[in-house]
């Protein structure tokens, strides 16, 4: 027996809040690259310890520190000044049982490799200094994966997770991953990857403040950046409109200066992230595991990007908690909003949590009696099988960040 517990939630529905305020740090943001990068990392290392060992040695890769270089846009043009400094720190085994592998090579690389197929205008050999300062453990670290059994739990950790996402966090999520797709990008090349998206819900009014890095080389003069802009914010209206009925106001790089005279009044990058200019970065400094940072849900501060999917809880709670979230919405009737928090315990088995919590706000007509055996089950299945969450971790079909 899973140590489950599922009680009524006493808070009031996030769509009947007064306030409601959602951030998503788009995947340009110094932020969200750190992140990106700490998990290539990761994956990358778990591909070559699978390739030759058939198994993963410990390792975590959640230490990315990214230095602003700096940048001259100007319309039609701008050159980088100073390269992007970004610093690879964490730990890895380079050599276990007479194998020896090539842990730095293998991390530049990918981050490298991340960073070229982010950032679009980006010149990674040029405008980028990659260093590897991954510490070398020990392999017998590795014997903690290798037991009967579940992995044991690496730290005395928690995950979060809640489901469904609300209006604002649907519109926030969809506004960058729109703003960000490859096929927008073919239609509004100046439109950068570094892209926030601050949503807040008062009452029935939503606003979306978008801060936008622009590409130089792609406007011309002013005019044509004020055409780009202008039209950010009907396309986001429009794409929010298509999720909520309430009324919708969108800014667009709200401290620029119309009046100024140059380049100095607007957002403009010659890459297209402000790591290039002044903003540095850090991984689980962004957004949480689902992808948001909602201050009015419950989150948990760890940082998830990197860490290895082994058995480090503070990465497949985190995960899984959102998953299971999900599942239960989708596949239990009634359920108007679910919070579930997953605690290990250090030492013990990953798949036997020191407590698995779950909180319910039901429809009208439903009651707890009914759906909580439905959502027990949900949850002992995911704890069961809870290795299906690190086999998408290191095939890259997990979201971290």
């Amino acid at each position: 027996m899973r140590n489950i517990f599922i009680k009524e939630l006493n808070q009031t529905f996030i769509e009947d809040l007064d306030i409601e305020i959602v951030e998503r740090k788009g995947i340009g943001h110094p932020d969200s690259i750190s992140d990106g990068i700490g998990e290539s990392v990761s994956e990358a290392l778990c591909k070559m310890y699978m390739d030759e060992l058939g198994g993963v040695l410990h390792h975590n890769t959640d230490e990315v520190q990214i230095t602003a270089g700096e940048s001259h846009p100007v319309f039609g043009g701008g050159e980088i000044i100073k390269p992007i400094d970004i610093l690879l720190t964490g730990r890895g085994v380079s050599e276990y049982e007479g194998h020896k592998f090539p842990l730095d090579r293998v991390a530049i690389e990918a981050a490298k490799e991340f960073l070229d197929k982010t950032v679009i205008n980006l010149d990674v050999n040029v405008d980028t200094i990659v260093q590897c300062k991954i510490g070398h453990g020990s392999g017998d670290l590795v014997d903690v994966f290798s037991r009967e059994g579940a992995p044991s739990s690496n730290d005395t950790s928690f995950g979060v997770g809640y489901a469904p996402f609300s209006e604002v966090e649907t519109i926030v999520m969809e506004t960058e991953k729109l703003l960000n797709s490859k096929g927008f990008k073919k239609q509004h090349p100046a439109v950068g990857e570094d892209i926030k998206v601050m949503g807040l819900r008062d009452g029935d009014k939503i606003t979306l403040t978008i801060g936008c890095a622009m590409v130089s080389k792609y406007l011309a003069n002013r005019d044509e950046y004020i055409t780009v802009r202008e039209g950010l914010k009907d396309i986001v209206i429009d794409l929010a409109l298509k999720y909520t009925n309430r009324e919708v106001e969108v800014f667009v790089n709200t401290a620029d200066s119309d009046e100024a005279k140059d380049e100095s009044g607007y957002y403009l990058t010659v890459t297209g992230t402000s790591a290039e200019m002044g903003d540095d970065g850090s991984v689980g400094r962004g957004n949480r595991a689902n992808g948001l940072i909602t201050p009015c849900r419950p989150m948990s501060m760890e940082a998830t990007s990197g860490k290895n999917p082994i058995n480090h809880v503070g990465k497949i709670y985190n995960i899984l908690s959102n998953e299971i979230a999900n599942d239960v919405v989708a596949n239990v009737e009634g359920i108007k909003q679910i919070n579930l928090m997953i605690l290990s315990q250090i030492g013990k088995p990953i798949d036997q949590p020191k407590a698995a919590s779950a909180g319910l706000i039901l429809e009208d007509g439903y009651d707890m009696e009914k759906v909580t055996p439905q959502v027990n089950k949900i949850i002992d299945d995911w704890l069961e099988n809870i290795s299906v969450i690190t086999e998408n971790v290191v095939q890259g079909k997990a979201r971290t960040f």
